[in-house]
C-alpha cells in the first residue's frame, strides 16, 4: 500500500494520477483532510481516508497498512509547520511504514534567505532521527508561481518586481512523475540532488518568453524591497505574507535555485519541461 498525504492539492494529485499508471488502484491511499474532494480517486479504486496532520488519531487510521508513504510538505512554515510534519513522521513510524518521502526542496537550508527552506530543513532532520528509510525529494521552485504573476503584468504591459535571480522552474507535472517513480522503484536513501527545470531564468527572461507567445509586449520593472512590500501590503496582504515573498527574491538574488542539474531527466527518463512549455500551457492568449 502506498499512501499519498495532501491528495487535495495540486502536486498530491497528480502524484496520485501518475502513480495510477503504474500500479493498480488497490495498491494506492490517499490521505486527505476533506474526504469529499477525492471522491473520484475513491470511485476509481483508491483508498480515501481522512487524515490531518495535527490529528494523531486521524493520520494512524489513514496510514494503516502503509509500505511507503509520501509526505507533502503543509502549506504553512515555521513552527506550525514542523509540528504538522512531526506529527505525520511519528505516525507513519507508528503504522510501520518501510519507506518515508518528503517533498523538499533544492534550497534547503537553515541559512536560505527565504523562510520555507528553514522548515524543509528542520524536516529532513526529523527524518533522519525518525529511525524509518527516508528519501527528501528536492523540489526544484514552481513554475506555477512565475506563471502566476504574469496575467497582471500582461495587462498592464510592466512586470514590477524587486531584484531577481535565475531560477530553474519545475513543472508541477514533471515533480509528480518524479515522485510516482521514487515511490515505485527502489532507490538511495537521503536527499536527492535537485530535482530541476532545463534552465534557470530570471524573471525578466520569464517576461521576454511571455511577450513571444501571447504578442503582447512586457517591460520588466525592477522596484526597492519597501516598494514591494508597501504594494503587497496595500493590497490586503498580511505583513508576514509580504515577508514571504520578499524573501523568495532575496534567495533568488542569492542564486539558491539557480541549480539545473541532471536528476529530474534522469528519473522521468526524459528532458526537464521548459518554462516555455509551461507558459504556452498556462497563459490564455498562448493556447
Amino acid at each position: 500500500m502506498i499512501i499519498v498525504t495532501g491528495a487535495g492539492g495540486q502536486l498530491g494529485r497528480a502524484v496520485v494520477e501518475r502513480l495510477l499508471t503504474r500500479v493498480p488502484a488497490g495498491q494506492l491511499g490517499v490521505s486527505v483532510r476533506d474526504p469529499g474532494k477525492a471522491a473520484e480517486l475513491e470511485e476509481s479504486g483508491v483508498r480515501v481516508r481522512r487524515g490531518d496532520f495535527l490529528d494523531p488519531g486521524s493520520l494512524a487510521h489513514s496510514f494503516e497498512g502503509a509500505s511507503r508513504i509520501l509526505l507533502v510538505s503543509v502549506g504553512r512554515t515555521g513552527e506550525s509547520a514542523l509540528r504538522a510534519h512531526r506529527a505525520a513522521v511519528e505516525a507513519a513510524a507508528s503504522a510501520g511504514a518501510d519507506h518515508l518521502f518528503y517533498t523538499s526542496h533544492q534550497a534547503a537550508g537553515a541559512a536560505s534567505a527565504f523562510s520555507p527552506m528553514h522548515t524543509h530543513a528542520a524536516t529532513e532532520r526529523l527524518l533522519r532521527e525518525s529511525g524509518l528509510p527516508w528519501t527528501s525529494l528536492r523540489n526544484g521552485f514552481y513554475a506555477s508561481f512565475a506563471a502566476a504573476l504574469l496575467p497582471a503584468a500582461l495587462e498592464s504591459g510592466e512586470l514590477v518586481l524587486p531584484e531577481d535571480g535565475p531560477v530553474s522552474w519545475t513543472a508541477h507535472a514533471d515533480l509528480a512523475e518524479a515522485a510516482a517513480v521514487a515511490l515505485t522503484e527502489d532507490g538511495p536513501q537521503g536527499p536527492t540532488s535537485g530535482l530541476t527545470g532545463a534552465e534557470a531564468l530570471d524573471m525578466a527572461e520569464v517576461a521576454v518568453l511571455a511577450s513571444e507567445l501571447t504578442g503582447r509586449p512586457i517591460r520588466r520593472v525592477v522596484v526597492p524591497d519597501s516598494v514591494y512590500r508597501e504594494s503587497l501590503r496595500a493590497r490586503g496582504l498580511p505583513a508576514e505574507a509580504a515577508e514571504l515573498y520578499l524573501g523568495m527574491f532575496a534567495a533568488s538574488r542569492a542564486g539558491e535555485f539557480a541549480e539545473v542539474g541532471p536528476e529530474l531527466p534522469k528519473r522521468v527518463g526524459r528532458p526537464a519541461t521548459t518554462m516555455r512549455e509551461v507558459l504556452a500551457a498556462a497563459l490564455p492568449a498562448a493556447r
